[in-house]
């Protein structure tokens, strides 16, 4: 058995412990430049308990309310010129997967003149500034990976930021910040986490560990099912479960990568307007179909451990969860061709032909 495992980040779980830990954030910085949607870390109060913190520490702060969902790397651009203007020596991200991946480019492009397209070309930087984030919402584990997915509007795709440079130092986890996340959101966020789990588990590069990470976060997530498929509302210990398993999720994609799936889903996204994790749970199981030709053993432990008795019934499960959605033949055509190239394929076992990946999408989208 040979593998490694690295994650530098510091994960730190529970109630209030934003303020319980202050003191961590005055080892990251002097003055840091905060990163967030327009409202929801506001209303939710995790940017009163961190500028609270900050100001408690002595710290300087700034904040950046003008992330955009899908931000794009002209949006990062804007944002990191600012944290320059302001002098910022450390980021902090509060929200979801787009404020945290936003404010992972920006703690690269902030901290000297890098050509921002250079984002997609390099792993190693001269210098990266120190990112303490804080996830909103429970679904992509951006908190404990080393990726940023950003919209790469020449590609017409998401491309990714990939270095070990950009975990972040320090991650709070307070699930009292996600009580008053829309159902929708919460499914949407809910299905990106499991798709995380499922694609980690049967990657080309899965180890030991990742695969034990995996099975717990799918445990986690499976017993949550049945309330959001019913009326979607979580209490707060439940809250901090799908977090929980989140954030495993996270730490699985952290090492092993995501597949097939993640390289359909962005074209859904950028071209349709799909919501991220709502892409991924609409070809989940067309994607476990395929990989059940090849390793019927592993999709049968990942269908128990959801307790779905079979590929039909996950089908079902995730159609009425979701909702129905089509595509026209052209466009699961240039959708494959986009699928194809994405390095994501290669973490695929087996690796799909282009296509392949039309027939799944075809099987997913055309009706």
């Amino acid at each position: 058995m040979r593998f490694q495992f690295y994650l530098p980040t510091r994960m730190i779980f529970g109630q209030n412990c934003i303020k319980q830990n202050s003191a961590k954030l005055a080892r990251l910085g002097t003055c840091a430049f905060i990163m967030s949607g327009k409202s929801s870390a506001a209303d939710n109060g995790c940017l009163d308990d961190m500028t609270q913190a900050l100001s408690s520490q002595g710290i300087q702060w700034f904040h950046y309310n003008k992330v955009t969902p899908n931000p794009s790397l002209e949006d990062v651009e804007t944002a990191a010129a600012v944290a320059r203007k302001k002098g910022a020596d450390f980021i902090v991200a509060l929200g979801g997967g787009s404020p945290i991946d936003a404010a992972k480019a920006v703690a690269v492009l902030a901290a000297g003149d890098l050509p921002a397209d250079a984002l997609f070309s390099q792993n190693e930087f001269e210098t990266v500034l120190p990112l303490a984030v804080v996830p909103t919402t429970a679904g992509t584990g951006s908190e404990v990976t080393p990726y940023a997915i950003l919209t790469n509007n020449t590609m017409e795709t998401k491309s990714f930021l990939t270095s070990d440079q950009v975990f972040p130092r320090l991650a709070f986890l307070d699930g009292r910040y996600t009580m008053n996340l829309p159902k929708k959101v919460t499914r949407a966020t809910m299905v990106d986490a499991l798709t995380h789990a499922i694609e980690g588990y049967l990657a080309v590069r899965a180890t030991a560990p990742v695969q034990l990470f995996a099975l717990e976060s799918l445990k986690q997530i499976g017993a949550l099912l049945p309330v959001l498929a019913a009326d979607g509302v979580l209490d707060l210990e439940q809250r901090e479960q799908l977090l929980y398993a989140s954030m495993l999720a996270g730490m699985v994609i952290s090492q092993s990568g995501t597949t097939a799936v993640h390289a359909m889903g962005y074209s859904l996204t950028y071209f349709k307007g799909l919501e991220h994790g709502v892409a991924n749970g609409l070809l989940i199981t067309e994607y476990l179909r395929y990989i059940n030709r090849a390793r019927p053993d592993d999709v049968s432990r990942l269908l128990n451990t959801l307790c779905f008795c079979s590929l039909n019934a996950m089908q079902t499960f995730f159609t009425d969860l979701l909702g129905p959605f089509s595509l026209t033949p052209k466009e699961a055509d240039k959708f494959a061709a986009i699928a194809a190239k994405a390095g994501n394929i290669k973490n695929t076992r087996p690796e799909p032909t282009q296509e392949e990946l039309r027939q799944i999408l075809d099987n997913c989208f055309l009706k």
